[in-house]
């Protein structure tokens, strides 16, 4: 494949995508009321652009509280890289909304291009590593790349970490794995794939795995757990809870449990009971049927990769441990934005829609579809993921 087509066409898709969020948002203006208790311009910036506030509603507005004000009330549920980033650019942009959006932007254009670069080092075919990009900019829930939210910086990392690993730069690749997992609670899986990529690249012999010159990228590997261990010395300091984190969340109203695990067939009953019950008039309704085909489009794309569309097993572990560890909180909410940074699997997608093109086709224009009416609900203050 040559570079350049790679580079030019992560430019192309990252406009594209940009063009088509304001696009979307000049026609929901026009067509959707604003929701009552909107969050986005309650921070007080900018309250004259809609169009940058509106990026920043429900957790992006926490997000930007925390940068600005400090930890609040169950606040803590947010991890703090990404708040501090904001805070860090905000003494030069002279505004936390437009640090976050920046941030949230530049995070997501470099995690297109480091993902494509990595796809290329571990061999994919050039219309796969486009598909996969495609793909991962126009899933339905995309928008939040574009947005005061994580995703993108939680991207950018997870794909930058695998890069240098591939590399065998593994002191980076730890460290920058320390990133990940003071971004968000799931970044602690890169850990253990990590790990998995290092016996890979050593082809699993003791021989080499314990040789003195190679020891010591075990040890640069456990630096990606730092992020982690950092955020919860900093909760027992602060509220004498190393897990307030994972506590503060049934009390934030994100209606998970967590006093027990919660079985995966337990949360898909649940699910179905509320298909059969919740009025289909009201916005919960939509959500409920996008939150269930998500669980089931990514285990479906689980066990494709299990059965013919093969990746490496560390990618598969990260993924399947990202994805399965909020569901036993017994719900899918908020599932089609937390699987946006499960790049792997959007690579499983990708040699899918290759091997099937019509299938391919099919599914593009109903993800595009589902875009289109997800970022008009999330840029007028309705809760979508």
């Amino acid at each position: 494949m040559k570079k350049f087509s790679t580079n030019k066409f992560v430019i192309k898709i990252f406009i594209l995508l940009q063009i088509l969020f304001l696009v979307v948002f000049l026609l929901a203006i026009k067509f959707l009321p604003e929701s009552q208790g909107y969050l986005g311009k309650g921070l007080g910036e900018l309250v004259d652009q809609p169009l940058v506030y509106s990026r920043a509603n429900f957790d992006g507005f926490h997000y930007l509280k925390i940068a600005r004000d400090g930890y609040g009330y169950l606040q803590q549920a947010f991890f703090p890289f990404y708040p501090r980033l904001i805070k860090f650019f905000q003494s030069f942009l002279g505004s936390y909304l437009v640090s976050g959006i920046l941030i949230s932007n530049l995070s997501f254009f470099l995690a297109l291009f480091f993902l494509a670069k990595l796809l290329v080092l571990e061999g994919a075919k050039e219309a796969v590593v486009k598909k996969t990009i495609f793909f991962i900019s126009f899933f339905p829930t995309s928008f939040y790349f574009l947005s005061a939210y994580t995703e993108s910086l939680f991207l950018f990392l997870l794909v930058l970490s695998f890069y240098l690993a591939k590399k065998e730069k593994w002191f980076w690749a730890g460290l920058v794995g320390g990133l990940v997992s003071f971004t968000r609670i799931v970044g602690i899986f890169v850990f253990p794939a990590l790990v998995l990529k290092y016996l890979n690249q050593n082809g699993y012999t003791l021989k080499k795995i314990i040789k003195p010159n190679r020891l010591k990228n075990l040890l640069f590997i456990c630096f990606s757990c730092w992020g982690l261990v950092t955020y919860c010395l900093m909760l027992k300091k602060t509220t004498g809870d190393f897990l307030y984190f994972v506590h503060a969340q049934p009390q934030f109203g994100a209606q998970r449990t967590v006093g027990k695990i919660i079985l995966l067939y337990q949360v898909f009953w649940r699910y179905l009971k509320m298909i059969f019950t919740v009025d289909p008039s009201n916005i919960i309704y939509f959500n409920v049927w996008l939150e269930f085909g998500t669980a089931i489009l990514f285990l479906a794309l689980f066990l494709v990769c299990l059965t013919k569309f093969k990746i490496p097993l560390f990618y598969l572990v990260f993924s399947f441990l990202a994805f399965i560890l909020p569901t036993l909180t017994g719900t899918f909410l908020s599932l089609p934005r937390f699987v946006l940074v499960l790049f792997p699997v959007f690579w499983i997608m990708g040699k899918v829609a290759v091997k099937f093109r019509r299938l391919g086709i099919i599914y593009s224009i109903l993800s595009a579809l589902l875009l289109i009416v997800c970022a008009a609900l999330f840029l007028r203050g309705y809760w979508v993921a």
